[in-house]
């Protein structure tokens, strides 16, 4: 069993909501990825996802795209994506990490070397935008093979079919995207995502994350009625454009503290 699908078996056996937090990786600078993977878990961030610097991150609003353009005028690329990963695993064993991104960098790599690479870093998982499930069932089995988890996306307009292939090819978990838009966009609507969650389930038995589009506690606490995990991404890298480079850490740990207290008062 993989570190993510333990790590959700748990959250259920403790009636928890899960919270996953994304960060880009490099972004605000290369020195802080690590030191804010610890701290999101310190603030109580159960599943990590570290994003691979892309010049042209489709599903990215303006907030991630900007974390992008930073970390690649860094000349962060896949090596170093991975470098961190394997200096986090040095102090911690447990927090799943999936690394989030799009398919050039993988392809540009080879996806069976970047399964080996990822693997021996110890990731335990991907999600990439642009790999939908009809076209990448050999790269879904060669990562369960390596006891890696294939991450989908669904979306308010994807059809039964889809979501049947997500069932079959996805692992881990599935991450339902809330809107419309790209990432950081508009806000919830909550009781179409209950709809359409509970659509959702009767096809796939996986754990549900639900992102793209929670920015605070109140909205975390009203998704987490009707899913097992809420995923935040932008309103983080925003926290880290509005604070000194040497405070972000202090300043991502309070802010998801404030979610996962929320979260578990619910």
């Amino acid at each position: 069993m993989s570190r993510i699908a333990q790590t959700f078996d748990a959250l259920k056996e403790q009636g928890k909501t899960g919270l996953v937090t994304f960060i880009t990786a490099g972004d605000p600078g290369p020195e802080l990825t690590v030191p804010l993977m610890h701290a999101l878990v310190e603030g109580g961030a159960d599943v990590l996802e570290l994003g691979i610097p892309f010049s042209d991150p489709m599903a990215e609003g303006p907030v991630i795209q900007r974390a992008c353009e930073r970390a690649l005028a860094f000349g962060i690329g896949m090596k170093d994506v991975l470098g961190y990963v394997r200096a986090f695993r040095e102090k911690n064993q447990h927090t799943p990490i999936v690394l989030m991104g799009y398919a050039n960098p993988i392809e540009r790599m080879g996806p069976s070397e970047f399964i080996r690479q990822a693997k021996e870093a110890g990731a335990d998982g991907a999600i990439v935008v642009d790999y939908p499930p009809e076209e990448c069932e050999e790269f879904a089995a060669e990562m369960k093979e390596n006891d890696l988890d294939l991450i989908f996306l669904l979306a308010p307009t994807s059809t039964t079919q889809r979501i049947q292939q997500v069932a079959r090819h996805g692992s881990g978990f599935s991450y339902y995207v809330s809107l419309k838009g790209v990432t950081g966009a508009g806000g919830i609507d909550t009781a179409d995502v209950a709809r359409r969650v509970a659509a959702i389930r009767e096809h796939v038995k996986l754990p549900i994350g639900v992102g793209f589009g929670i920015r605070d506690a109140a909205t975390a606490k009203s998704v987490a009625q009707v899913a097992d995990a809420v995923v935040i991404g932008s309103r983080i890298i925003q926290e880290l454009e509005n604070t000194p480079k040497e405070q972000g850490p202090a300043a991502v740990r309070a802010f998801v503290a404030d979610i996962r207290e929320a979260l578990d008062a619910r």
